[in-house]
């Protein structure tokens, strides 16, 4: 049998939400790897359309977390950042980067920060400015649209797009550094909601698209990238874990949807994890 991967997941962890490690660490895990977290911040709930949430910054954790797993002889097979308690998180996750990484890991880049055309709460553009050097280190980039108007400094357009736009905007932010570019948001038309994947190497570009269900559903794009770094690790293509990731979030969205609950506290992800699991073979 082989040896069991572990990926180093370096998010925030809100108690409410189902987001960031809330949805990396079962995602990830049910992919059959281990998931080593790094918590950037502790949050009482997401800040999406909640207000009186506590917040935590753990900027001075991080570099002892790195240098204690560093003395253990921890390795990673993949690396994956998402939401960032400050700026200086930023470096901190380069740095960690530099230490740990091998010819065999990969570094999966969420550049969790901006939707719906505004940054979130915590962040500015100096933030955004930022955010580029750590995509510089990505092998795999996976933002939403708004996020890659961010890192391109240039407005953010609203839906529905034309292929010329998102083609465009997936090279550009391939010349910030990473091979593969999974951009979400994706949408060409009302009724249709998906992501689009462009190789670099390759010059290929491959689309996926889903059912697009009324409201906002907050969580999503950090169980996209959960569920799309457990696929890649489990040696699927990246058009094949971007589709893999999609259909998954997509069901915990029509889950939710029928059911009614407030969205803002996250969707019903849980219940399709046996799906998820069957999707990339079983174990």
């Amino acid at each position: 049998m082989n040896n069991q991967k572990r990926v180093a997941a370096i998010h925030d962890i809100s108690g409410i939400g189902k987001c960031s490690l809330t949805a990396a660490i079962p995602v990830i895990s049910a992919a059959g790897i281990e998931t080593a977290a790094m918590p950037t911040a502790v949050l009482s709930t997401h800040t999406g359309n909640i207000n009186g949430y506590t917040y935590r910054d753990l900027t001075t954790d991080l570099t002892p977390f790195a240098l204690h797993w560093k003395s253990l002889g921890i390795t990673f097979d993949g690396i994956y950042s998402g939401f960032l308690g400050s700026i200086e998180q930023v470096d901190i996750v380069c740095d960690f980067i530099d230490m740990f990484r091998t010819d065999k890991t990969v570094v999966i880049v969420d550049p969790a920060m901006a939707d719906g055309g505004k940054m979130y709460a915590t962040f500015d553009k100096e933030f955004a400015k930022e955010m580029t050097l750590l995509c510089r280190k990505a092998d795999i980039i996976v933002p939403n649209i708004t996020e890659a108007a961010f890192l391109l400094d240039e407005e953010y357009h609203e839906p529905p797009y034309s292929k010329d736009y998102i083609e465009d905007i997936l090279k550009r932010l391939s010349l910030l550094g990473p091979e593969m570019v999974v951009l979400t948001g994706v949408a060409f038309n009302e009724y249709e909601l998906g992501c689009a994947v462009y190789c670099r190497d390759a010059d290929e570009i491959f689309y996926s698209f889903s059912k697009k269900y009324p409201g906002i559903y907050y969580g999503t794009g950090d169980l996209f990238a959960s569920a799309l770094t457990g696929a890649y690790l489990n040696g699927k293509s990246i058009s094949e874990s971007a589709e893999i990731a999609l259909e998954f979030t997509n069901f915990a969205i029509k889950r939710t949807y029928e059911a009614g609950t407030d969205t803002r506290f996250g969707v019903n992800f849980e219940q399709g994890i046996a799906d998820y699991i069957k999707r990339l073979g079983g174990f």
